[in-house]
């Protein structure tokens, strides 16, 4: 498995390298045929990953433990809830904060809505949260769910495919599984390396603006390479001396930064926008989850909805992988509830605060933060309106290098697992390996077409996962099913009633057994 997953990113590298605008040209064709085809079942399945995971929550089934039914969790719930949040999506809260609700303020996703006026700037929250709220983390919780419980639940070892255990059998089973591990690790390295594009343009951009620094793709293959080695050594070092304590500083970093810009920026306007934004999200949520390109929009759903819903999913190897790792000992419930709500509520804050102060300096006049078509200086720009905008933008780079480094070694430790058959602690070198080759398809696919080639070839690599994620569905509710908690508490013990058994020839009988009690158990 490790040689065939070797093979197919060296195939791609090889191509990038020699012949990058085939590359580039290439993975425009499929997105173009994936978004006019199969956009259905992008939006479908992600919001059906949202029904399915509250149905287990809060169900009976959410009172099953994730491990032993006496085990309790290895990590704090405030260190839980910063490693998850740092793995998921941290670099793109950084990129599209303030970016995503100025754009759609400025263009509205749905036809009959003047851009720049309040309704505009309502649906722009509400399609932002959509993005980064109950969707997303239902995608992550799903297959987090699936691997914790095949893992500490069920005691399997075999890495992502073992999971599938309930619906593979036999030779053929056995071929699935491998293809299913390298489908994933594929998948990961893609949606991976699309944040490293981000984190290291988003870098750019502040050393530019703040230092003078120069810009362009030479730059960001640079901060590419120096954080790729960052992480590497992160990775390598494990989860409790690298990754945790990363976790835990981008937690505390971040709140610094929402904080000071509530204090500085529109307080009031803030305020009334968070509840407002809130309940919007939650009314227009039935509407938007069903949305497809029937009636039009199929552009701007590929170029927002599609992708993000192929982002996260290509992200589920690892953040589920991860977030398996660091939930053993919580309940289906807990784990679901926490994974899901937790950082929505953290999303609905953090874009009413960076990006309500985005529309409120763009409805009132006082910045244009759209002026600049660098998608990557529009933080900056608007840091740059209140005081101590110098020190705000070096604590950005700082944020968005951490969480670069901590999202990058989680996904290269669950890489190196995931290649040696779900070993818990991977050799180091396959570790650092991982890593490397991470870091090596960014720069390929930024030189093969910018951040545009990153986003085509993540979705590209999502679609084949989709119906792997659904599969993974299924084979969660047959182990659910089979678990010992799912049975009757009072369930007398099976009787089995021994025959007496017939005379000997001599005329003599048997001696009579009593009859077999056997416990129902798995």
């Amino acid at each position: 498995m490790l040689v065939v997953s070797l093979v197919v990113v060296a195939v791609l590298l090889l191509v990038g390298v020699t012949v990058p605008g085939r590359l580039a040209a290439g993975s425009g064709t499929a997105l173009t045929w994936i978004t006019a085809n199969l956009g259905w079942a992008f939006v479908l399945g992600a919001t059906g990953f949202v029904v399915f995971a509250l149905v287990l929550a809060f169900s009976r089934v959410g009172r099953i433990r994730l491990g032993a039914d006496d085990e309790r969790p290895e990590h704090s719930r405030a260190s839980w809830i910063a490693m998850m949040f740092s793995a998921g999506m941290g670099i793109g809260l950084m990129f599209y904060g303030v970016t995503e609700p100025v754009t759609h303020l400025m263009t509205p996703p749905e036809s009959g809505i003047a851009p720049g006026t309040d309704a505009a700037a309502g649906e722009a929250m509400s399609y932002a949260l959509f993005h980064w709220g109950l969707h997303p983390w239902a995608i992550y919780a799903v297959v987090g769910l699936a691997l914790a419980c095949s893992s500490y639940r069920k005691g399997r070892s075999g890495g992502f495919s073992a999971a599938f255990a309930p619906l593979l059998r036999g030779p053929r089973g056995a071929g699935a599984a491998r293809a299913i591990d390298v489908l994933a690790i594929f998948a990961t390295i893609f949606g991976s390396a699309v944040s490293l594009g981000l984190g290291a343009a988003q870098i750019n951009g502040g050393l530019s603006r703040v230092f003078g620094a120069g810009s362009g793709t030479a730059w960001q293959v640079g901060i590419i390479a120096v954080l790729t080695l960052c992480f590497v050594v992160s990775a390598i070092s494990g989860i409790e001396r690298g990754v945790k304590i990363l976790s835990n500083t981008n937690m505390v970093l971040a709140g610094v930064l929402l904080l000071f810009l509530f204090v500085v920026g529109p307080t009031v306007f803030i305020l009334d926008l968070i509840p407002n934004a809130a309940g919007n999200y939650l009314a227009s949520l039935p509407e938007m989850a069903v949305r497809t390109g029937a009636y039009g929009g199929t552009e701007w759903l590929s170029g927002w909805t599609i992708f993000y819903w192929a982002w996260w999913i290509s992200w589920t190897p690892f953040v589920g992988a991860f977030l398996a790792k660091i939930s053993r000992g919580r309940t289906i419930r807990e784990f679901i509830v926490g994974v899901m709500l937790i950082p929505t509520l953290v999303s609905l804050v953090w874009f009413s605060v960076f990006g309500g102060t985005a529309i409120h300096e763009q409805l009132t006049g006082a910045l244009d933060v759209l002026a600049s078509p660098d998608q990557n200086e529009q933080m900056f720009a608007l840091l740059a309106q209140f005081p101590w905008a110098g020190v705000t933008s070096v604590l950005v780079v700082l944020l968005v290098a951490i969480f670069f480094v901590s999202g990058a070694d989680a996904a290269s430790i669950v890489m190196a697992s995931l290649s040696s058959h779900g070993d818990d602690e991977p050799r180091r070198w396959l570790t650092a390996l991982w890593g490397v080759l991470t870091g090596a398809v960014a720069v390929v696919l930024l030189y093969a077409g910018g951040l545009q080639a990153l986003q085509n070839v993540t979705i590209i690599a999502a679609t084949p996962f989709l119906l792997v994620m659904l599969a993974l569905c299924v084979a969660i509710g047959k182990d659910i099913r089979s678990d010992r908690l799912m049975r009757p508490v009072d369930a007398p013990p099976l009787h089995l009633e021994v025959p007496e058994p017939p005379p000997s020839p001599q005329g003599h009988r048997a001696p009579r057994h009593e009859a077999l009690q056997v416990p129902v158990d798995d």
